[in-house]
């Protein structure tokens, strides 16, 4: 796999919808969380008034098993205000296609950041196997994932999970809502254990009542043992201590 150097410390993503003046419940859920789609995009603060978009493409994408293997996060480099849109994914003879493209008609910041998005993966995918993906649109790219090996743990829906996308880059999938993502302040590795530390939330934050994937990309510090099964322990905002196997090898 490509790996280009990580160009922030950090950044969160979130998945997903449009802020809401106030608490919002989607149409017809009593309240409930809805079911978050396949493949998704990611969100992220606002757009300056008048700022045009960011360069896109300039850095390969890169890709990480999330999901107990159910789905992959890729990565792509661009505006922090101007996330990505996610096609829907095909998969033929060993190869996942995914459109990723810029939204039409919005006025984005200039920065360049890492920004994760969620892909839910079709039928027939296996994640022991070698994975090509292939991405079409703005982002243009192609990457691979090696296999999974050994037993791999299935979280249950909507549980968190981790994966490898690069040496001292790691992706944490968490699901909620897409306009209160979870904030990260940081990520340190020690042998065979990464404790990575959520900011708390904002006091009187408002946020939509989705249930959506959301893909932080988090930049590691510190060296993990390259022989271990490497455990990532979240703690803070919204997770307690909530110990996760990150998939693949850093």
């Amino acid at each position: 796999m490509t790996r280009p150097r990580l160009l922030l410390a950090f950044v969160v993503l979130g998945a997903g919808a449009a802020v809401l003046s106030g608490c919002a419940t989607p149409a017809g859920s009593g309240g409930a969380a809805s079911t978050a789609p396949s493949a998704s995009g990611s969100a992220s603060e606002s757009a300056s008034p008048g700022a045009s978009g960011g360069a896109a493409g300039t850095d390969d994408v890169e890709a990480a098993w999330l999901d107990g293997g159910r789905g992959v996060g890729l990565v792509t480099y661009g505006s922090s205000s101007c996330l990505p849109v996610i096609g829907e994914p095909t998969y033929a003879d060993g190869v996942l296609t995914v459109d990723i493209s810029d939204p039409e008609g919005e006025a984005c910041t200039r920065d360049l950041v890492p920004r994760g998005s969620y892909v839910g993966l079709p039928e027939g995918v296996d994640p022991t196997r070698e994975l090509e993906i292939v991405v079409t649109g703005t982002y243009a790219d192609d990457t691979d994932l090696d296999g999974l090996e050994g037993e791999i743990a299935v979280p249950e829906e909507f549980a968190p999970s981790a994966g490898w996308a690069d040496d001292d880059m790691m992706l944490i999938l968490s699901w909620g809502s897409s306009t209160c993502p979870p904030v990260l302040e940081s990520a340190e590795a020690a042998g065979a254990e990464v404790q990575v530390r959520f900011a708390e939330p904002v006091a009187d934050q408002v946020c939509t009542a989705d249930m959506a994937p959301r893909v932080t990309v988090v930049a590691v510090t510190g060296a993990v043992d390259d022989d271990a099964a490497v455990t990532a322990v979240l703690s803070g905002g919204e997770f307690a201590d909530i110990r996760l196997p990150v998939l693949g090898t850093p």
